[in-house]
């Protein structure tokens, strides 16, 4: 497969899952549009994966490109039937682009339980993954509304979807399951994250919650690496 990957911050982008995509032989091409960088057509690529960021899906008039963000993942996925991932804010694009709701939430920050649905146990993107787990989180939004035709795949007691499918194509999550062992430095250096992580958590709080990430790498490692087989096994049924 040759992937296209919307990223929102440098240090943004598909961390673990790029050993894996580079192991199974499969490319990908990177655009920054915080940097200012164009979408190329989607036509040539056989998937969109659109990465997390600092800014909100609302904020157009401090970001203007996200305006054409949404309507290009919108023809992307409801026109053209790519093959979708969004993480993060990758989620949340999706949801408003195909006609749901974002909007502040209770901020999850730290490492924290996600729930499978009933759908999601049941489905194949999260097969294998415990019925509980825990997931880096670290979002002040959230999805209020899917958009018509989404299922939610897992929920948590402050966001009640975690993760969507709209379609047979199109898969996205509220949390991080990308994490490297250089995950957290990398993103706490990004002022809002930092901001964030203070309000939450308090001036002690990055100190646990690196060592909470530290903890859980292994597993984190483990549920990347079969969500991402998963993903691969959704794009060979629906071609």
């Amino acid at each position: 497969m040759h992937i296209l990957v919307l990223q929102h911050e440098a240090v943004e982008h598909p961390g673990i899952f790029r050993s894996f995509l580079e192991d199974d032989g499969h490319t990908w091409q990177a655009v920054h549009l915080n940097a200012g960088e164009s979408i190329p057509p989607i036509d040539g690529f056989d998937a969109l994966w659109v990465m997390g960021g600092p800014m909100d899906v609302w904020q157009e008039e401090e970001h203007p490109w996200l305006k054409a963000e949404k309507a290009y993942i919108k023809h992307a996925v409801e026109e053209k039937g790519i093959h979708y991932l969004g993480l993060c804010l990758g989620h949340q694009l999706l949801a408003e682009a195909l006609g749901g709701t974002v909007k502040p939430g209770t901020p999850e920050i730290g490492v924290k339980n996600v729930q499978l649905t009933e759908v999601g146990a049941t489905g194949v993107l999260l097969d294998g993954l415990p019925e509980n787990f825990p997931a880096l989180q670290w979002h002040s939004a959230e999805v209020t509304q899917m958009p018509a035709g989404a299922e939610c795949l897992a929920t948590s007691p402050e966001c009640a979807v975690q993760a969507m499918s709209w379609g047979p194509r199109a898969y996205s999550l509220q949390f991080h399951l990308e994490v490297e062992k250089d995950t957290f430095d990398n993103w706490k250096g990004i002022p809002e994250y930092a901001q964030a992580l203070t309000d939450a958590l308090g001036e002690g709080g990055g100190k646990r919650f690196a060592t909470d990430v530290k903890d859980n790498l292994k597993q984190f490692e483990t549920m990347a690496e079969r969500f991402y087989i998963n993903w691969m096994q959704t794009t060979a049924h629906v071609r």
